[in-house]
């Protein structure tokens, strides 16, 4: 079977489901529902900034930052798709806190970073989908991780704890064998254990070997995202 088949496996399990759900109650009410429960995307906690005795907000030391971190407990990944159920938009989410990692900081400068996502334990509300995506679609027996490698150093802004930067980032995904450079945009803040950084990459599903179905009463997008929430703690 050729790789741009298996998307339209995975999302045929779901289909089942979307399909009698959307006979029992109605598209429009079961896309109302579906939108009600999908997950939010990923964002900066809220925090106060460190301040002095004066009141300013305190930057952190740029040497203090210099080594290697490591993702932590409660950061996940995963994906985020658009489908449209007889005219009616549906937001799909999946995730896994099954993350692993390694960042390299050098000054205000994030040199390097590899990034390591457990295909087979995304999840999203649905056992079926769940089961053609991981078995089918991305063949996790064959392809068990999906991998973000940082291909060029970020420069920060000197860091005041507890205040977000916006930042961009390139790099390379691989997903499905298939390896694709990508830009990632995303937030970065110092916390008190150590920084979250969280954001998304958009992919296309063409880019790395699969067609994203059209089953007549339900299609689904042929772009979506990879999204992430990412605790850190310095080494």
């Amino acid at each position: 079977m050729q790789k741009k088949t298996k998307i339209g496996l995975w999302i045929a399990g779901g289909v089942v489901v979307i399909g009698g759900a959307a006979l029992a109650f109605g598209p429009a009410v079961y896309a109302d529902y579906a939108n009600s429960t999908v997950e939010a995307a990923p964002t900066i906690a809220a925090g106060t900034p460190g301040t002095t005795d004066a009141g300013a907000a305190t930057e952190v030391n740029a040497d203090d930052l210099s080594g290697t971190w490591s993702v932590a407990a409660d950061s996940f990944a995963g994906y985020r798709v658009d489908e449209v159920l007889q005219g009616n938009d549906v937001t799909v989410t999946g995730r896994t806190t099954d993350v692993t990692g390694e960042l390299t900081v050098d000054n205000l400068s994030l040199t390097a970073a590899t990034i390591t996502v457990d295909v087979a334990s995304i999840a999203t509300d649905e056992g079926a989908r769940d089961a053609y995506f991981r078995d089918s679609a991305m063949e996790a027996d064959a392809f068990p991780t999906a991998t973000f490698t940082l291909t060029a150093p970020v420069t920060l802004e000197a860091p005041v704890a507890g205040v977000a930067q916006t930042l961009s980032a390139t790099g390379e995904l691989t997903l499905h064998g298939v390896t694709q450079p990508v830009t990632v945009e995303l937030q970065a803040a110092l916390t008190e254990t150590g920084g979250q950084v969280v954001g998304s990459i958009p992919i296309t599903f063409s880019d790395y070997g699969v067609d994203a179905p059209d089953l007549g009463f339900v299609s689904v997008e042929d772009a979506g995202s990879v999204e992430f929430e990412l605790f850190v703690a310095q080494n």
